[in-house]
């Protein structure tokens, strides 16, 4: 397997349903945005959303691929209670992390700003332009993004998320099986993360407005990734 058959992949199959695609953006567009209101449950809407979309890449691959009449809601409601707990175990550690950080600092005070901090105000509103005001909205979503992949890596792998969904792979069984998966297809696995960090890294600072998309694209390719190692035809 290599990075860029994944690649061709995830292009093609958003290709399939561009539309379906475009308002799956669009919200999660706006469920990155809450980050600036509740960090906590911004970053359980964030994760969650990205979770789902590898439940939505998949139906979109059977119904263009075989002509299957399948319940889009279904295919949610499928995936939404495992995504829900990954988001929650995440928005855990982060909370853990983040009192931590709080207490070293002798800020214990901002503890309570994880669950609720408005920001959106006149201050970082106001006289900004449209690219300053989504790389300053999108901002803790990029952040949200790394903050994922980061604790897939370390705690799990990158193919844990789909063989649990999929497969109904416990923890333990999707990491093992996930981590044999990345040794043999290793070199992939590096091109596709760096690829990941190369974007988020863009997004942040050159098209912040595209952070959505590239949520949207995470999910794809951790879908078509997962499927050409364990489901090949």
């Amino acid at each position: 397997m290599t990075f860029s058959n994944w690649l061709k992949q995830a292009l093609v199959l958003i290709s399939r349903a561009p539309l379906l695609w475009t308002g799956y953006t669009l919200f999660i567009g706006l469920l990155l945005g809450i980050e600036r209101v509740s960090l906590a449950l911004g970053i359980f809407l964030a994760v969650t959303g990205l979770f789902v979309g590898v439940g939505i890449a998949k139906y979109i691959d059977i119904k263009s691929s075989t002509g299957t009449s399948l319940n889009f809601y279904q295919a949610i409601t499928k995936s939404l209670p495992l995504a829900v707990l990954a988001a929650g175990s995440l928005v855990i550690c982060w909370f853990v992390f983040r009192v931590a950080a709080n207490i070293y600092s002798g800020e214990l005070y901002k503890i309570g700003y994880f669950f609720f901090y408005w920001e959106l105000t006149t201050e970082h509103l106001n006289n900004k332009s449209m690219h300053q005001i989504a790389a300053w909205l999108y901002l803790p979503a990029i952040i949200t993004l790394l903050f994922t992949l980061l604790m897939l890596t370390t705690f799990a792998n990158w193919f844990s998320y789909p063989l649990m969904l999929f497969r109904d792979y416990s923890w333990s069984q999707a990491r093992q099986r996930g981590n044999e998966a990345s040794v043999k297809n290793q070199a992939a696995m590096y091109k596709l993360l760096a690829f990941i960090f190369a974007a988020v890294f863009i997004g942040a600072g050159i098209i912040p407005l595209l952070t959505p998309v590239l949520y949207m694209l995470v999910s794809t390719l951790m879908y078509v990734s997962y499927k050409t190692v364990f489901e090949p035809a």
